[in-house]
């Protein structure tokens, strides 16, 4: 009897080694991984650029406290900021409390209380990114939840005009909603999100825990697209070592002062290391570029193998963040192309999630669509 709670539906498989885009399991068989640790490993594992500097950074000095200035801290920050809205960030250690920070700051600086979030989001597992994720699966068993979240249909642009806005301090969103089916918000919706917001007078917080640091071939997401108040990030952000932030624009600023919030491991050198190699990474020139391309190669590989299939409705997506829609439930499926060698997963009962590196080759990417493409297609034949 094993001495956890049996909180995951874990798989009857362990990895003990990983290298790129590639797994082993204790047995010795290799598997393509398209999960990447569900967007956490995005360049790969064992990184050498990260496994190095952490590995340097070992030798120097673990934690301190963030009574202590940490440079790394504001080396990490500054690549952030010089190269997105933002003006401030905050460290911790999940995407569920960057978010828990985004909630606190938004109601703090703007003195009002509702958060209004969408319907099938997913923003975490504390009792208030819990509240505001727009699923009853999440929420279900633990009591009343912790009040002022509204939930709005998601790409609905009418209901936002029905939205009532007393009292309400923050509009929060993805750009593509991950564990909601791999759904991308249009770009009037988004747009009107950011208007409402405007109008509302409430502040704009985008979780990028997902979309992040390069996930869809920008640093964020929502670049190009809309402007928000707030950005949640974690995930990639660290390639595996467990790291998050919260990113603000300057006005917030001085609604997070000395005892307002922290976080005892939040920042620590160790995570430090990690983000600022990942981001040094990310920023290269030509790197997100590539990653683009590399998306859109995929894309148009799984629509013109995958679409054609009469129980593939959709393959959606950006970058390296895609979702095939099946006509019927995944779980199978799913089980199927593990035992064939790629690792995949759901988003939902009947959507299959790819999160491969988004530094994964072009053959990687052409091998993962041939094994998507024969188990598919036999489940396919056998459902008509």
């Amino acid at each position: 009897m094993s001495s956890l709670f049996p909180t995951y539906a874990r798989w009857n498989l362990t990895i003990e080694e990983g290298k790129g885009s590639w797994v082993k399991d204790k047995e010795g068989n290799k598997y393509l991984d398209f999960i990447s640790g569900i967007a956490v490993c995005s360049l790969g594992h064992q990184f050498e650029p990260v496994k190095q500097a952490v590995a340097e950074q070992l030798d120097k000095v673990w934690h301190v406290s963030n009574l202590f200035g940490i440079e790394l801290q504001e080396e990490a920050a500054g690549l952030l900021t010089k190269h997105s809205f933002a003006d401030a960030v905050f460290f911790c250690n999940s995407g569920a409390e960057a978010n828990e920070a985004a909630i606190k700051l938004a109601r703090k600086h703007t003195g009002k209380g509702k958060v209004v979030t969408f319907k099938q989001s997913f923003h975490g597992r504390t009792f208030a990114t819990m509240a505001a994720t727009g699923q009853e699966k999440v929420r279900a068993g633990y009591g009343e939840m912790l009040p002022s979240f509204e939930y709005l249909p998601y790409n609905d642009l009418s209901a936002l005009d029905e939205l009532d806005g007393e009292n309400c301090a923050a509009i929060m969103l993805e750009i593509i909603q991950g564990e909601g089916g791999v759904v991308p918000g249009t770009e009037a919706f988004l747009k009107k999100v950011e208007e409402t917001c405007k109008t509302l007078g409430c502040l704009l917080i985008v979780d990028e825990v997902q979309t992040g640091i390069g996930r869809t071939g920008k640093l964020f997401a929502h670049e190009g697209l809309i402007t928000p108040d707030i950005v949640t990030s974690a995930k990639g952000l660290g390639n595996g070592f467990p790291v998050g932030a919260m990113l603000g624009k300057s006005e917030c600023i001085p609604s997070f002062q000395p005892g307002s919030h922290g976080s005892t491991f939040g920042g620590n050198p160790l995570a430090m290391a990690a983000v600022k190699a990942v981001l040094e990474t990310v920023l290269e020139d030509g790197f997100l570029d590539a990653v683009q391309k590399n998306g859109e190669n995929l894309m148009n590989h799984l629509k013109s193998e995958l679409e054609i299939l009469p129980m593939v409705n959709e393959v959606r997506g950006k970058g390296m963040m895609i979702g095939i829609e099946w006509n019927g439930p995944v779980a199978g499926i799913i089980s199927e192309l593990r035992e064939n060698g790629l690792l995949v997963l759901p988003a939902g009962e009947n959507v299959i999630r790819l999160l491969p590196p988004i530094n994964s080759t072009d053959e990687e990417c052409r091998m993962a669509v041939s094994m998507l493409k024969a188990v598919l297609d036999l489940h396919s034949k056998a459902s008509v």
